[in-house]
């Protein structure tokens, strides 16, 4: 599978990934590697990395516990005191092995240690692969709000192999499968009915399209001043609803791709009432997505407490919400004020 060139760093795919991290790795001659796991990725993924990679380097392992609700500050202290008392210096190196949380708190980690050290991402899951490896965002929550706190930063490279996949539960494939759709109702329509027609397409062109649309968008918006706003369709509602359910003690928690999900059903809808979206598309768009994920019943006694987390979505300017909004498949609008009631509503019709 061909190489992606991103800004500053290559996209490699499978055994020439392993190529070339041996290269990156004999040639930069590192003081130290250190390698970020979980309690998942250390026992599933490790091991299929050092046999893939067959090749001996002196990896060192800083495990984590997994989870969103440890993607904090408080962990990120943990692992600057781990690698600080391993002898970490400016010419060391930070590998994420792992899904979202492991390479958005690593590359967060890596990029404030000493001022910035290298750092590069082996993503472990499907939501990792497509979107949180490749466009230079790091960072953590605060508190129970998505991203609060983080930078931008690129990776040395990124190395993505479908293997790791097989790791996963059939549910965490599912959640990264939000952030193709997202693609394909935003910048490629033939990718989003590849998913609706072809439920069986092979996962790899899936991937490698998601990260050259992620990659494509990035290069002419590397810092969301515009083009870049696209990819949050779906998120401005969808991480509120993530954020009200990992909060609460009474309910399970959604994954990222579930509360997506929602959140792009939800704003389709917004998106027929406030930009004559075509009302078959969206009906299109909610029978699809649910096709692939569980109905979640949204309570109405909850909606006030979702709008709350909309107002500390990090998207805001001068505490007006911003949406992502659809004219069209791939023509969007941007920067859209939305009224809470019609949100409501579109919460109303999602669970319709």
């Amino acid at each position: 599978m061909q190489t992606i060139e991103a800004a500053t760093y290559p996209v490699h795919f499978q055994e020439k990934g392993y190529k070339a991290l041996t290269k990156l790795l004999t040639e930069k001659k590192y003081s130290s590697i250190f390698i970020l796991v979980d309690e998942n990725t250390v026992t599933h993924c490790y091991p299929v990395f050092l046999d893939k990679l067959n090749a001996t380097f002196d990896f060192q392992l800083i495990q984590i516990p997994s989870g969103e609700i440890h993607k904090n500050l408080e962990t990120c202290v943990t692992v600057w005191n781990q690698i600080t008392s391993l002898g970490a210096d400016r010419k060391s190196l930070f590998i994420t092995l792992g899904g979202g949380v492991i390479t958005d708190l690593g590359g967060f980690v890596a990029s404030c240690f000493k001022r910035g050290i290298d750092f590069l991402n082996i993503p472990t899951t499907l939501l990792s692969m497509v979107d949180a490896s490749v466009g230079g965002k790091t960072g953590v929550d605060l508190g129970v709000l998505k991203n609060q706190i983080g930078l931008f930063a690129n990776p040395q490279m990124v190395l993505v192999d479908e293997v790791y996949l097989k790791t996963l539960s059939p549910r965490e494939v599912t959640s990264g499968m939000a952030e193709i759709i997202k693609y394909g109702l935003t910048y490629d329509m033939k990718l989003f009915h590849q998913i609706t027609e072809t439920k069986e397409q092979h996962i790899n062109d899936l991937i490698h399209r998601s990260i050259e649309i992620k990659n494509e968008v990035v290069l002419q918006d590397p810092k969301e001043k515009h083009l870049r706003k696209i990819l949050n369709f779906g998120h401005t509602l969808g991480h509120a609803i993530e954020s009200f359910y990992l909060e609460s003690d009474t309910k399970e928690t959604l994954t990222h791709g579930e509360a997506i999900a929602i959140g792009m059903i939800c704003e389709s809808y917004i998106s027929s009432k406030t930009l004559n979206f075509s009302e078959k598309k969206v009906a299109e768009i909610k029978e699809t997505i649910l096709s692939i994920y569980p109905k979640i019943q949204l309570l109405s006694e909850d909606f006030p407490a979702i709008l709350d987390y909309l107002k500390h979505d990090k998207k805001n300017v001068n505490g007006h919400v911003n949406f992502v909004l659809l004219f069209d498949f791939e023509d969007y609008k941007i920067d859209c004020k939305v009224s809470d009631e019609l949100i409501m509503e579109s919460m109303e019709y999602y669970n319709m």
